[in-house]
């Protein structure tokens, strides 16, 4: 802890702009909360940490219901007596802006944390069950000690632009089509955030590799690059942050809802996600990135089929089996699953994988590039795109490589074929899709691919449907802990709840919205 609260230091002493830091963390409803501490106290708690070897001392202390919140509401099952430390992670220390005004917030500094115990016992570990950027560590950190393996993720968020309209009402700041030059008119409003939003992340150290304008009016696109996972979320964290400080600075406001208008597409949070093995030789040595194992799964014909490594075949194995339990972890509201539908190019509702297909959940991208690599346009990798806005990252990424190091663990055979015709899953007919179920589970048949024998199962329809998956699912229970499993699923419905009560002004009530959609517009 002492070189890292030196690094710290140092890096705080190199930005004479920073006076504030903002102690981050994300809820299980997926709301940033923070508290704000001058930079001097921020200071302080470093040294005294620093001079006693306490950890904790560099910290601040939450009540133990953080967790547990939805607006000011308790949630069943959550109390209010007792606190928790959190414990600053000062790897995830980030600047805000720079000396020169670039950034979201130029006087500001970012830094997120660990929840942990204050008095650890027998019963209790040092570890807060709920917290989830220590449940997403200790995936990651499982899968290199146990399995030898690693992950790399990359995000692309999508986000609609609104500007004030008449009544107070929020319309979208322009109807431009898919990647059109009319989105970004010099001089406009939305052409000078987005400009602002990709030097932000620059500043702040995280790779853009593209932003262009997408289909559904006033949107847009930010995609950035990999990272190992806990690394990821944090970047993603600081990306959305970013879209809304920027936007707002212009006087605009930008929200990820799943979907806003029923004549065009949503907006999700599509994650491209790779598997290593740690014994591999490094990319940056192996520039022909050659797979260094010969274990491989084939698909298709030779003499040029294309190839994945076994722990990727058990990886997605695992996940595809789960995936209709997995949805509520990653499409948490009901506006998620008026995003999620058949020919719009938001993966589909049938449970499948496929090359290059936009109409899969899961879609193989470069699926015949030799190996997976850090650059995420070359490499093989996978495409996660039942995922939105309104989804805790730390939350979906421990859902999603928890389920897909349970596959490698247990080295589960991939039975389900992938699509590789223009065709998709909702085109097809029974009989066709047919081929692309869930098969017999056995060993691995040396490398070969086993045939599908039941029809794929239909992702969930409804939030509902969703959350009834989730809490009977196992293996889910077993990646994340039971604990985890019914805290969550509290969360959530009360979260719901919340988002689907139309309230009145009658009873004393002081927030009015007048429909769903407001309510989810302030909170994503």
């Amino acid at each position: 802890m002492t070189s890292a609260i030196d690094s710290a230091l140092a890096y705080l002493s190199n930005r004479s702009n920073i006076a504030f830091i903002r102690v981050q963390w994300v809820d299980l409803t997926n709301t940033v909360r923070f508290r704000v501490l001058p930079r001097p106290y921020f200071s302080k708690l470093l040294e005294k940490a620093k001079s006693t070897g306490d950890d904790k001392a560099a910290s601040i202390s939450l009540s133990v219901v953080t967790l547990g919140i939805v607006g000011l509401s308790v949630v069943d099952g959550f109390c209010c007596v007792g606190e928790l430390p959190y414990v600053f992670d000062l790897a995830s220390l980030k600047s805000c802006g720079d000396e020169f005004g670039n950034g979201y917030a130029p006087r500001h500094a970012s830094v997120l944390g660990w929840f942990r115990e204050k008095t650890p016992s027998i019963s209790k570990p040092f570890e807060v069950t709920l917290c989830p950027r220590s449940l997403l560590a200790s995936i990651e950190e499982d899968a290199k000690n146990t399995s030898k393996v690693e992950f790399l993720v990359g995000f692309e968020s999508e986000f609609i632009l609104l500007k004030p309209g008449l009544n107070g009402e929020h319309t979208p700041v322009n109807d431009h089509p898919w990647s059109a030059g009319a989105a970004f008119r010099t001089g406009s409003a939305e052409s000078r955030v987005l400009e602002e939003i990709v030097d932000a992340l620059s500043v702040a150290g995280i790779e853009v590799l593209q932003y262009h304008s997408e289909g559904a009016p006033g949107q847009y696109e930010v995609v950035t690059g990999p990272l190992p996972p806990l690394r990821a979320a944090d970047a993603l964290v600081y990306t959305r942050e970013t879209i809304y400080n920027v936007a707002n600075k212009h006087g605009l406001r930008a929200t990820f809802a799943p979907r806003l208008f029923k004549d065009s597409a949503g907006s999700g949070a599509h994650c491209h996600f790779s598997v290593h093995d740690v014994k591999e030789v490094p990319i940056e040595a192996n520039p022909q990135n050659k797979i260094t194992k010969d274990a491989i799964v084939s698909f298709g014909d030779p003499p040029n089929p294309v190839e994945i490594t076994l722990n990727e075949a058990s990886f997605l194995s695992n996940l595809l089996d789960n995936l209709s339990s997995l949805s509520l972890l990653t499409m948490p509201t009901s506006a998620s699953y008026s995003r999620m539908q058949d020919g719009i190019w938001s993966g589909g509702t049938y449970v499948c994988w496929g090359f290059e297909h936009r109409e899969t959940p899961i879609r193989l991208c470069n699926p015949r590039s030799q190996a997976p690599s850090s650059d995420i346009h070359k490499s093989r990798n996978f495409e996660l795109k039942m995922l939105d806005g309104t989804a805790n990252p730390y939350v979906a990424l421990s859902g999603l490589l928890g389920l897909g190091l349970q596959g490698i663990q247990l080295k589960k055979p991939l039975a389900r074929k992938p699509i590789q015709g223009r065709q998709s899953a909702a085109d097809m007919t029974p009989f066709e899709r047919g081929a692309y179920g869930r098969g017999t589970s056995r060993s691995h048949p040396n490398g070969q691919a086993i045939q599908a024998t039941e029809q794929p199962e239909r992702l969930p329809l409804t939030l509902a449907e969703a959350q009834a998956n989730f809490e009977s699912n196992e293996p889910l229970k077993d990646a994340l802990g039971a604990d985890f499993v019914r805290g969550y699923l509290a969360v959530n419905k009360a979260l719901n709840a919340t988002l689907q009560r139309r309230v009145s002004n009658d009873g004393g009530v002081v927030h009015h919205f007048e429909d769903d959609d407001d309510l989810l517009l302030q909170m994503f």
